[in-house]
């Protein structure tokens, strides 16, 4: 337990970095009804855009910039395929993830690793200096939602709800959904790769396989913030948080897992029974509800 505790500045860290990932899963899977594979892939462009970026002497504020602009780029690309050349949105996204894979190893030179010492270059957090990470992170965070906050409130924004509730009363109302759809799958993607550029200088390297199985973590900790806080956190922002906490419970309970002796190959199987399951609450809540409906009918 004491080596629990101790790890917990770290799961924390690591919980809000990928919660700012998975506020950009949101994006698609909650307002925009999209899945979008395409974040395995844009994670790592991030990641490798920032370190490629401050190895050639950029500060760590325009490469984050750099980074955001790649992972938008990514979205666009999803976008095109899905609504210019009518692929359904999983597989455009699955085709740009395996794009970015080759593309991924040009940014970093045919490398499947690129080191990023805080030793050696100026980054805004690393987890030699978890309180830091912490802190910076935080205020991400807090600047994201309010951004977010912000454009969903805007004109733009609520077509862009509207995209998503429906399509059909969305272009009834002369709404460009397929531009709205490629609006929502850019900011979402650009989103997924700030987070993946803050997890490069965290952890101190870029690699290839950094965004594999980003999807499943960024659905975990949607659908864990949804569960535990949807009934309490109502206001738009406020559920953007929820997402993000959900990001930090996450990291907590694969912590704690992991102290406890579960082998760290098994985690990408945990993951995905934690989706599972809270996908799952919903669902049985709902059965339950109607099976005591229907017992009181009957009575």
């Amino acid at each position: 337990m004491l080596s629990f505790f101790a790890s917990m500045p770290g799961a924390v860290a690591q919980g809000i970095i990928w919660g700012i990932m998975a506020i950009g899963v949101y994006i698609t899977f909650r307002i925009l009804d999209i899945a979008d594979l395409t974040v395995d892939g844009s994670m790592a462009t991030g990641g490798a855009t920032m370190v490629v970026c401050m190895a050639a002497g950029m500060n760590a504020g325009v490469a984050m910039l750099i980074a955001f602009a790649a992972g938008c780029a990514a979205g666009l690309v999803t976008g095109i395929f899905h609504t210019k050349f009518g692929i359904p949105a999983i597989l455009a996204g699955i085709l740009t993830q395996l794009i970015l894979y080759s593309i991924n190893l040009r940014i970093m030179s045919q490398k499947a690793n690129l080191p990023l010492s805080v030793d050696k270059y100026n980054l805004l957090i690393s987890l030699r200096n978890l309180p830091n990470a912490i802190l910076v992170s935080v205020i991400f965070v807090v600047v994201i939602i309010a951004v977010m906050y912000w454009f969903f409130g805007t004109e733009l924004g609520h077509s862009l709800r509207a995209t998503g509730s429906n399509q059909n009363m969305a272009r009834a109302n002369g709404i460009n959904t397929d531009t709205n759809k490629i609006i929502g799958l850019v900011l979402s993607n650009g989103m997924v790769a700030l987070s993946g550029a803050l997890l490069a200088q965290y952890q101190g390297f870029a690699d290839i396989n950094m965004g594999r199985g980003a999807i499943v973590i960024g659905l975990a900790a949607v659908i864990i913030g949804e569960v535990l806080l949807g009934k309490i956190f109502k206001n738009f922002a406020l559920r953007l948080l929820a997402v993000v906490i959900g990001g930090i419970i996450y990291y907590i309970v694969i912590t704690l897992v992991l102290k406890a002796g579960l082998n760290a190959n098994d985690l990408k199987m945990l993951s995905a029974l934690v989706v599972a399951v809270f996908l799952g609450i919903p669902y049985w809540k709902r059965k339950i509800a109607e099976q005591r409906t229907a017992k009181e009918v009957d009575g």
